[in-house]
């Protein structure tokens, strides 16, 4: 199993007060703790013009500035909102990252929850899905071809010989493609297309066993053409985890910010994203998210949760998340153990890997 962070440049008001530009240093430097703890990857989040959530406009900017501040860890934009970028600039973008980083890209997309976002940067919220449906063929056409001649609803663009989209990445054919996915409508799409799925924090492990099922029975009808994108098959499931020496410390560390957290998710500002991607409702309690979504305790606790949610839904990867209202220290701690003590009970030892190559 792989294992990743999800960081959305969440401000913490208590330490990064407005207007929260300290929220990108220590974002930095829990990229970097993440990758010296062994950690797979590192995803971020594009968001816009929220006080109170995340402030990352531009994934690539922040991936490129990233790419020489690590050297081994995967680097990710979890997601790309394609509606309200080109999907051509972010073709062109991703394989730049790609090369700055040696190979390390992986690229995300989404169609958008916050409408918001859309109002602020003049698109049409409602059109969102009709203009991912699409920028990806079009997307495609640039990773796989290099060239295009398109005259589309939402985009125009034509680069014909001797003309083509350079640079070039260095993973083939392209970085591998992810798209997340709530509805059974994106995820079986993302499947139809051999993208790699990425599901929400929200759902519980039923909600999460039924989305996959989805995703598998649409990648078997996956052209084999989109099947040769590196992510497809893969499923990246991001999950609330936080890792204390007890439970009960856990509990004590995260039981009012979480639920505040989570209750985020079904106001106005995010169409109501919570029922739509989940099973939840408005009334929230500790110990229904604990039954259901929240990786939280002991290691010893974690690791038997982590292994229930392994068998009922077969996830290829586990992206840790978490508000940034714990404040930083706990955060660090709750990594920490999360890599030296949940992590081996999920891979081989160094030895048997050693031997194997």
């Amino acid at each position: 199993m792989e294992f990743g962070v999800l960081f959305t440049s969440h401000p913490n008001p208590a330490e990064e007060p407005y207007p929260h530009r300290a929220v990108h240093a220590r974002t930095t430097a829990e990229i970097e703790e993440a990758e010296q703890f062994g950690y797979d990857t590192a995803w971020v989040a594009e968001h816009h013009f929220s006080t109170q959530y995340g402030i990352l406009p531009d994934c690539f900017a922040y991936l490129a500035y990233l790419a020489a501040r690590t050297s081994r860890i995967g680097l990710g934009a979890a997601v790309i909102t394609l509606p309200l970028n080109d999907p051509i600039r972010t073709a062109e973008n991703a394989a730049f990252v790609d090369i700055l980083s040696n190979g390390r890209m992986r690229l995300g997309i989404g169609s958008g929850y916050r409408p918001y976002e859309f109002e602020g940067l003049g698109k049409d919220f409602e059109a969102r899905r009709e203009m991912v449906a699409e920028a990806v063929p079009l997307m495609r056409e640039a990773f796989l071809r290099r060239r295009w001649n398109h005259q589309g609803r939402f985009y125009r663009g034509r680069v014909e010989a001797p003309y083509e989209m350079l640079p070039v990445p260095v993973q083939e054919p392209h970085p591998p493609l992810y798209m997340a996915g709530g509805t059974e409508r994106s995820i079986a799409y993302a499947g139809r297309n051999g993208f790699g799925l990425m599901l929400s924090t929200l759902p519980g492990a039923e909600t999460l066993a039924r989305q996959i099922a989805i995703y598998r029975q649409g990648l078997a009808e996956a052209p084999a053409e989109l099947r040769r994108n590196p992510a497809a098959g893969q499923v990246d499931v991001a999950r609330y985890v936080y890792v204390a020496d007890t439970d009960a410390e856990a509990r004590a560390d995260t039981e009012e910010a979480i639920i505040r957290h989570i209750a985020h998710f079904g106001g106005s500002g995010t169409a109501g994203y919570l029922g739509t991607v989940s099973e939840k409702g408005q009334s929230l309690n500790y110990d229904d998210l604990l039954a259901t979504t929240l990786l939280h305790g002991s290691a010893e606790t974690v690791i038997a949760k982590l292994r229930a949610l392994e068998a009922k839904t077969g996830l290829t990867s586990l992206l840790l998340h978490y508000p940034p209202y714990y404040g930083a220290a706990k955060i660090r701690r709750s990594l920490q153990l999360f890599a030296e003590r949940v992590m081996p009970a999920f891979r081989p030892p160094r030895g048997a890997v050693a031997a194997a190559d």
